[in-house]
């Protein structure tokens, strides 16, 4: 299902994808050396029952994970990339984190990725790859707009990660989203420009690159969800839910500090 929002649908999706942004935020300050997963789960929980929201995870329990999620945040440490199950797991001093959150608000659901570095150590190669994809995000929302099509954002995505070095994996990738979390069009990480489905205004799609350092190959963990580099090397993942407007995409997710 490919739907088409109403403005005033899309004014809600606005206040979901505050809501999201503010959580990851908060969980960012949050993650410091000493903190367990799960205590980042929790306080996702308790952000999300203050709100008046709801999870899109916890009772998620699609063919590819062995469901329901049963958490309300991806919480992916180094090797790992996507659908990260928290666990008791305590962060460490250089541990790269991302932190998946979707959240439906007043009917409307919003989706956002954040990759960072916990604690003082910086590894080169790891800040390299966080850039690579928050530029690759940049570049997908530049290429979303009125008459565009799917391939146009896939393109501008791949354009980027394939410059920077990393193999793309075309499995998982961005996707349309709205009353619900996932939604068609699915939106590779690399792609052909102007072919697939034409960009409308009430349209909102959740652009999300990921990279491996050394391998487009996942391995899934015994959890059943955590997805990690089949080579055991370090990952990075970023995420705007954007509408496309009359004028191009308005991101979603946009943390307040970071608002024009």
């Amino acid at each position: 299902m490919i739907e088409i929002l109403t403005p005033a649908e899309v004014s809600r999706a606005k206040d979901t994808g505050a809501l999201v942004a503010n959580i990851l935020q908060t969980m960012r300050t949050r993650s410091t050396v000493g903190t367990n997963l799960l205590d980042i789960d929790r306080w996702t929980q308790a952000m999300i029952i203050e709100a008046g929201a709801q999870s899109c995870y916890v009772d998620y329990a699609p063919s590819f994970g062995r469901g329901p999620f049963g958490h309300f945040i991806c919480t992916a440490v180094n090797d790992a990339v996507l659908h990260g199950l928290p666990h008791d797991y305590t962060l460490a001093d250089g541990d790269l984190l991302t932190l998946d959150l979707a959240v439906s608000f007043r009917g409307i659901a919003a989706d956002a990725a954040i990759s960072f570095i916990v604690g003082d150590s910086k590894p080169t190669e790891s800040v390299a790859m966080i850039s690579a994809t928050e530029r690759a995000l940049s570049a997908g929302i530049a290429a979303a707009r009125p008459g565009a099509r799917i391939g146009d954002i896939s393109h501008a995505i791949g354009s980027v990660l394939s410059a920077a070095g990393y193999p793309i994996n075309t499995e998982f990738g961005g996707h349309g989203i709205g009353s619900t979390m996932h939604q068609d069009p699915h939106i590779t990480n690399t792609g052909r420009p102007g072919r697939g489905y034409e960009l409308r205004p009430g349209l909102l799609l959740a652009l999300e690159p990921w990279v491996m350092v050394d391998t487009a190959e996942l391995v899934t963990d015994p959890d059943g969800w955590t997805l990690r580099s089949a080579t055991g090397c370090r990952t990075a993942h970023s995420e705007h839910t954007i509408a496309i407007t009359t004028d191009g995409a308005e991101i979603l997710t946009l943390p307040t500090e970071e608002q024009p």
